[in-house]
């Protein structure tokens, strides 16, 4: 599994979504999914429930998902509460 790590301008989050998708050429779809998945998590503070709402995912999907990175040693945001 290669990590990719692109980088960004600081207000990223105001790019259109075809000023974001030249970022990720050269990235798997399974890797922009991960990314996209943990960084939700990380701005939800944790809690998957959000992050499925963010994402338009079931809690059961992500949770399968979160399952996935942890057992390939992938770190995971936890809840802060």
């Amino acid at each position: 599994m290669t990590t990719v790590h692109v980088a960004a301008p600081q207000d990223a989050q105001f790019l259109a979504p075809n000023q974001i998708v030249p970022l990720l050429i050269g990235a798997t779809v399974d890797e922009v999914e991960r990314e996209l998945v943990l960084q939700t998590l990380a701005r939800c503070d944790g809690n998957r429930t959000r992050a499925s709402r963010v994402l338009g995912l079931s809690v059961r999907t992500l949770r399968n998902k979160i399952r996935l990175y942890a057992a390939s040693g992938i770190e995971v945001p936890t809840c802060q509460e």
